[in-house]
């Protein structure tokens, strides 16, 4: 199923900072950024699990929230875009 995750880490103070990266490389080794703090994740539910589970050790629940999307298995009819990306491709070969 294809997720969209989204989070916003408070960055007022040097360990919302380390939070922040911490978030960001977790997220990257699922998917792909989308936008600054935006991700597109293809993964099954246990996938999803494990996500949940190493980002709530990260985050601090009290300043910080982070929020998924579930766009099911059908993704691709349920996403326009406009501006200068194109949808992006997850799951399918990348061809350089």
């Amino acid at each position: 199923m294809l997720v969209l995750i989204t989070y916003d880490v408070n960055t007022e103070r040097p360990a919302g900072q380390k939070r922040l990266r911490k978030v960001a490389k977790l997220c990257e080794r699922y998917g792909i950024r989308v936008q600054n703090s935006v991700f597109e994740v293809l993964l099954d539910a246990a996938q999803l699990e494990v996500l949940k589970a190493g980002l709530a050790s990260i985050i601090d629940a009290e300043q910080d929230s982070v929020r998924f999307y579930r766009l099911g298995n059908n993704y691709k009819n349920r996403i326009d875009t406009m501006g200068k990306t194109g949808p992006v491709q997850t799951g399918e070969p990348l061809l350089l």
